[in-house]
């Protein structure tokens, strides 16, 4: 079922800013693949130039082979989610699908299809987008990404705004399409969240690959490594190692008190307000 995604020697420039750095990687089919780090690592621009939103400076990113933009109908083969807010707020959920089930030439008994396994009801369905929490927002931005049925899910921070249960709800969901073939890219700058799901896991800090492997590898190594906890982004990228590392995890935010490393030395933290 699924395609392979193949990334070589990506790197973007905004100026003099290095965003993605000789950055390459694969994901295979039948597996999930966590894409993991703070925010402004990279992730989000590595993800736009894969499906074709941002050209790259320099390298190669292909899906089953192919330039995302040369893949024909692409929504019947790539589903993507990178932004839910960014749907048409003056639209209703199922106006949003039933026009992206006409694009790829689906029928729309494919709508209701996909607004019962997102559980949007009748209801819900009919309301305009910019009534819709951030929740519903992610499910009908799944459930576009699925519309098609696609071999291969590329989905930006799909957990945000998704309360427990459907956070749960999401991860049974990725479990079982890769379990079937699929090829799934899932960022997160959330490391339990990634722990849960991912097969294989990619960790992304200031544009640059710093370790990438099996889940059960990269964890072994995390004992040895350095964990570091804040709530602030900026305090994290401040805290991110240098490019050489080989074994670095984010945290969820503490409660009390500075994180320590597993050398015991202190890392900053900030409280949530």
């Amino acid at each position: 079922m699924g395609d392979m995604i193949e990334v070589t020697g990506l790197t973007k420039s905004y100026g003099g800013f290095l965003a993605v750095d000789d950055v390459s990687f694969r994901c295979q089919p039948g597996r999930v693949t966590g894409f993991l780090g703070p925010n402004g690592a990279g992730k989000t621009t590595t993800m736009r130039i894969l499906v074709g939103l941002t050209p790259a400076s320099r390298g190669e990113t292909t899906i089953g082979g192919l330039d995302y933009r040369k893949i024909p109908n692409p929504g019947r083969h790539v589903g993507v989610l990178l932004d839910a807010s960014a749907q048409h707020a003056g639209r209703t959920g199922r106006e949003v699908l039933t026009l992206g089930a006409r694009t790829m030439g689906l029928p729309d008994s494919r709508v209701d299809e996909m607004l019962a396994m997102v559980s949007l009801t009748g209801i819900e369905s009919k309301r305009r987008v910019r009534n819709y929490s951030l929740g519903m927002r992610q499910r009908l931005g799944i459930a576009h990404a699925l519309l098609g049925d696609p071999s291969v899910l590329i989905l930006d921070e799909p957990a945000n705004g998704l309360d427990p249960a459907g956070i749960r709800w999401m991860r049974d969901l990725l479990k079982g399409y890769a379990d079937r073939g699929g090829t799934v890219l899932l960022s997160s700058h959330l490391l339990n969240e990634v722990e849960l799901i991912a097969d294989e896991m990619i960790l992304i800090g200031r544009g640059k690959i710093l370790a990438q492997g099996d889940k059960k590898s990269l964890l072994a190594e995390r004992t040895t490594g350095t964990l570091v906890t804040a709530t602030d982004n900026q305090v994290l990228t401040e805290a991110s190692p240098p490019p050489d590392c080989r074994s670095t995890s984010w945290a969820t935010p503490s409660r009390s008190g500075p994180s320590r490393s597993r050398s015991g030395r202190s890392r900053p933290t900030t409280r949530s307000s």
